[in-house]
């Protein structure tokens, strides 16, 4: 029912003015008006608010001649609404309840600064609850989904992006063995050629797989991306809230059936890849770059389905008096990698002495480039060769499950930075409840997901634990992943020194060392 003047409007006396977190003091922490006030109005009522109360009573409202307090003490804190004295009380308590259910899902605790921090959250889910002043006919669950704005148009535009992608690096990677092939053509003709085919691997991301290097540098003719098909007329969903995968999956069929090829997308939030550490900030005229990143997958019960380890070592030249130079490696691994060096390096002075050099030592290194010198694979699946060990159990209990993960760093030479490990948590069940702690936590409401964050793990931390319950099921806490970044590469190679080709003379170098993760989960 709605309360109505005689003139046919919203009777201003009949609803909802305000809602707000308040100290116990009266200080308003997160204040949402929903008639026009002015500010010194709502903060005068919240600070009269706690001179109203009255110790010795139960009652969670007060009233003054004007408005009604209907309260809900939080810990240190009041969740308050203000009403008119001519509303619904009954129905008021039904709302602060919807209220108070709310802030858990947005803050893991009832503090202050936790408050502050998500306050505009809590704001867009105080409107959804109240419009106008009458509280709006929804439930918890319903709040939750209509505050993600989730848009499986914007998923399908990310597919068909990452689409394009592909094909533009396939495109790429075509134009490179083309000129390769006119390389070798002008060769067999007895034309002058360039002394260099292409540098780089497809599997490193920070190395351009499209380079051509020569003694004149060739950029192969960047490819034409095909531009995002046209929609098709008639109506459309357009925003969808709360879209499900299958509908996704429904627009993709039908994109593919106009002859778009649509790749799904992951669904994982950022970059696969971790974030790679900084460069050096004093780069040298000569600068190296030794970077791996490690591919794992576990079962939950133990038991390592597959481990791979990519490592490349980049090599960038800026002046030209250091072109002719060698590189000494110093090779420390025992995990049995494969080796490989490009073709245009001396293999046999690199077996032999562990130097990489050009085959033919009149040559220089070309400037101001990216040339992948090494590259080494390893993969495996012998369980000792697991950087960092996960263990989860999970087990029922009466109120929902009681969750025991812990960690363990079994290559101690590794110092893993930035570690995030997380955990799939049930939805519309609330914040988990943590217990014992190494290092610290974030949850995630919006992505259902606990993460757990480690600054550092090493030697001197290689172990470390986290306990917490939550309404659930063993299932739910699976696949976990794992994110790091670290300056000490897994397998054990480095260049150690660089020389000129005459006379052995050491020239100065910078270097930088990054171990990231392009996958890492426990499945």
């Amino acid at each position: 029912w709605l309360c109505l003047t005689p003139g046919g409007g919203l009777c201003a006396t009949c609803v909802l003015l305000a809602a707000a977190v308040c100290t116990k003091a009266g200080k308003a922490i997160v204040s949402r008006q929903f008639v026009e006030m002015t500010r010194t109005r709502i903060e005068g009522l919240l600070a009269a608010f706690p001179k109203l109360m009255n110790t010795g009573k139960q009652h969670t409202f007060v009233e003054t001649d004007s408005v009604r307090y209907v309260y809900q003490p939080l810990e240190k804190l009041y969740m308050v609404l203000i009403t008119t004295k001519n509303s619904n009380i009954l129905e008021d308590l039904e709302t602060l309840r919807l209220f108070s259910r709310v802030i858990p899902e947005y803050c893991r605790v009832l503090e202050e600064s936790e408050i502050s921090e998500h306050c505009f959250d809590l704001i867009f889910a105080f409107d959804e609850i109240v419009a106008l002043g009458y509280r709006e006919n929804v439930n918890l669950a319903q709040i939750r989904t209509f505050t993600e704005m989730d848009s499986h148009e914007e998923k399908v535009f990310r597919a068909v992006r990452e689409t394009q992608e592909r094909e533009a690096k396939a495109e790429m990677r075509r134009k490179a063995k083309e000129l390769q092939q006119a390389r070798r053509d002008a060769e067999r003709s007895g034309k002058k050629v360039p002394a260099f085919g292409g540098f780089g691997s497809a599997g490193m991301t920070s190395i351009s797989s499209g380079s051509i290097i020569t003694d004149n540098i060739v950029e192969p003719e960047k490819p034409k991306i095909t531009p995002a098909p046209v929609r098709p007329s008639g109506p459309s969903k357009a925003l969808k809230l709360g879209a499900k995968g299958k509908e996704v999956d429904n627009f993709v069929d039908k994109l593919k059936s106009e002859g778009e090829t649509i790749m799904p997308t992951t669904g994982k939030r950022g970059s696969d890849v971790s974030k790679v550490l900084p460069p050096p900030v004093n780069m040298e005229s000569v600068h190296l770059r030794v970077e791996e990143k490690i591919l794992l997958t576990c079962g939950r019960d133990g038991g390592l389905q597959n481990m791979e380890v990519l490592g490349m070592v980049t090599l960038r030249v800026t002046d030209d008096k250091n072109g002719r130079i060698r590189l000494i490696i110093n090779n420390n691994d025992n995990k049995g990698l494969q080796l490989q060096t490009h073709p245009n390096v001396d293999k046999k002075l690199f077996t032999a002495e562990s130097v990489i050099g050009l085959k033919n030592p009149e040559k220089s290194f070309p400037l101001n480039n990216d040339v992948g010198v090494l590259k080494w694979r390893l993969q495996t699946t012998d369980e000792s060769l697991i950087p960092l060990t996960i263990n989860c159990w999970p087990s029922e209990s009466g109120t929902g499950c009681d969750v025991n993960i812990e960690y363990e760093l079994q290559e101690e030479t590794l110092e893993l930075n930035d570690v995030v490990i997380s955990i799939p948590v049930p939805s519309g069940v609330g914040a988990p409840v943590i217990g014992d702690l190494d290092g610290e936590y974030k949850h995630d409401s919006r992505r259902n997901v606990l993460e757990w964050c480690l600054p550092v793990i090493d030697a001197n931390n290689k172990t470390g634990s986290l306990e917490f319950s939550v309404a659930g099921q063993p299932n739910d806490f699976f696949p976990i992943s794992v994110s790091f970044v670290s300056k000490r590469n897994y397998c054990d190679i480095q260049v150690t020194k660089v020389t000129h080709v005459d006379g052995d003379n050491s020239i100065r170098f910078s270097s930088e060392t990054s171990f990231v993760v392009d996958k890492y989960e426990i499945l």
